[in-house]
């Protein structure tokens, strides 16, 4: 393998190890603030940068080595990036409107007249209904 490499042109060995160190680095960014932040809402926000961008950076530079050790474009790994980049942030904003829900529930109980099991509307104050 390390004859493989010792084909890539030194511009692109430089690119390519950027590129990773920038997707490790935006990774590791997220995770610290996975484990750092306090509160599960303030936690949403840091996997998304890790998962989209260190996994875009990463894809590129996997990309441009293998289009370039193989002679041929490789295009292929961009599924990976386009799913991982659509499915991490709606996943997240679905786990924040089910836990805003459930604290919702909690501070009104449906007994009290707060939202039930089968409402999924957004209530109104009763001034404005």
């Amino acid at each position: 393998m390390s004859d493989h490499l010792n084909a890539l042109p030194l511009w692109a060995a430089i690119l390519i190890a950027a590129l990773l160190v920038l997707g490790s680095s935006l990774t590791l960014i997220g995770t610290l603030g996975l484990v750092q932040l306090k509160s599960f809402f303030d936690r949403l926000h840091a996997p998304t940068l890790g998962t989209s961008w260190g996994t875009a950076a990463t894809v590129l530079a996997s990309m441009l080595m293998f289009s370039l050790l193989g002679g041929r474009t490789v295009i292929h790994e961009l599924l990976i990036g386009v799913f991982v980049m659509i499915t991490t942030p709606a996943t997240l904003m679905l786990l924040g409107r089910a836990a805003l829900h459930r604290d919702r529930a909690k501070e009104f109980p449906a007994s009290e007249g707060g939202p039930k099991e089968d409402d999924h509307r957004e209530r109104l104050p009763r001034d404005e209904v």
